[in-house]
């Protein structure tokens, strides 16, 4: 099927695996695509899976996450490198937070493409390079991320199935459906009307700092992931020798904090423009590209745009080919394009700060449609 093509790289090696999960044949007269699947589009789709592949949009430019991985590395070094040389006054602190913040953050988009398959064609070298750069770089767990992000991919926006909306109901309330759903029981967790306005100050400065601190060595050890743990403490150790050597005990904790509420802000900025706007409700077992199109918009391409997102503004397309090199996103871009106009497919695609504030304008809808239903008698 499209999802089990869609993820995995060396598929040889993955079918031994589920020949001991086969239960027998379709029979002859039975269709092979569910009545809620669009059957053209499937095989349309399935066209374009082959043209990508065939022309090598599959593969990746080492060169390209070198550098990546090079800039990282040097701005991480060199936040460390501005308070050693000019000190610990307020100008160097604020500079050196903001330095360390932007490595933090281009890692994290470094780890998603090596959780995705994407930089190296050998699978156990991705696996390697993101243990390094996920647990010892930013100090969470490969296995963690791997874990949930697979969940989200397969099931995008689908209440009970995708773990990045699980905010709901208790934070936030999300989706139309799902807000009036919520009224019509009455249920109130939060006051949602206002959930525009106390995000500001909940999901995109806390979500780093709180919640992903305690999940990630929570998951870690009750799954037994002691590598990943092993890993992630070699983060801590090194953070708070080397800074703790140049800060007081009070100012090297601030100045852990204040770097992940920022990367934590940027993080959730970028990664929630994408789908928070979008549709958001129970699975309903549509095909592959439809469930990612549902869930999914892009934001213009710039220069900028590509670095400060991880080049998830094209987030159509790296939800219909998770494993692709990021780089090669723009080439496939007007062939998804083509393939939603035939298909009557919205493909959405938005200035980058239209795309933030649709975020707030989405909750804010929400918000009013669970009042509506919760004060309709």
């Amino acid at each position: 099927q499209d999802a089990f093509m869609a993820f995995h790289v060396d598929k040889v090696l993955v079918s031994k695996y589920l020949k001991t999960l086969q239960i027998g044949e379709l029979a002859p007269d039975q269709p092979s695509i569910d009545p809620t699947k669009n059957e053209m589009l499937v095989k349309d789709f399935r066209e374009l899976r082959a043209t990508v592949e065939r022309t090598g949009l599959l593969e990746p430019n080492q060169l390209f996450f070198f550098l990546h991985l090079a800039h990282i590395l040097l701005l991480d070094t060199a936040a460390w490198l501005i308070l050693f040389y000019f000190g610990t006054s307020f100008i160097p602190f604020v500079f050196s937070l903001l330095v360390l913040t932007i490595s933090q953050v281009q890692a994290s988009w470094l780890q998603h493409d090596l959780g995705h398959l994407s930089v190296f064609r050998k699978t156990k070298w991705n696996h390697l390079l993101h243990k390094f750069v996920m647990c010892h770089l930013i100090g969470a767990s490969a296995k963690w991320w791997t874990l949930l992000h697979s969940q989200h991919h397969a099931k995008p926006n689908c209440f009970h199935k995708d773990p990045d909306i699980d905010m709901h109901p208790f934070l936030f309330t999300l989706g139309k459906k799902l807000s009036v759903e919520l009224g019509i029981k009455k249920k109130k967790y939060m006051p949602y009307n206002h959930q525009h306005k106390y995000f500001f100050i909940t999901l995109p400065p806390l979500l780093f700092p709180t919640y992903f601190h305690y999940h990630t060595f929570y998951i870690a050890y009750t799954k037994k992931y002691w590598v990943d743990l092993a890993w992630m403490l070699t983060f801590y150790i090194r953070f708070f020798y080397t800074y703790g050597s140049l800060l007081e005990i009070k100012s090297l904790l601030a100045y852990y904090f204040i770097f992940r509420m920022l990367e934590s802000s940027w993080f959730v900025w970028v990664s929630q423009m994408n789908h928070i706007p979008m549709d958001i409700y129970y699975d309903k077992n549509l095909d592959w590209v439809s469930t990612q199109l549902q869930a999914t918009c892009n934001v213009e391409q710039s220069l900028f745009n590509d670095w400060f997102t991880g080049h998830l503004n094209f987030q159509i397309e790296h939800h219909l080919f998770p494993t692709m090199p990021r780089h090669n996103y723009w080439k496939v871009a007007p062939l998804v394009r083509s393939l939603c106009a035939k298909h009557g497919l919205e493909y959405q695609c938005k200035p980058l700060l239209t795309a933030f504030a649709d975020i707030v304008h989405s909750l804010k809808n929400s918000g009013e449609l669970w009042l509506d239903a919760y004060l309709h008698k």
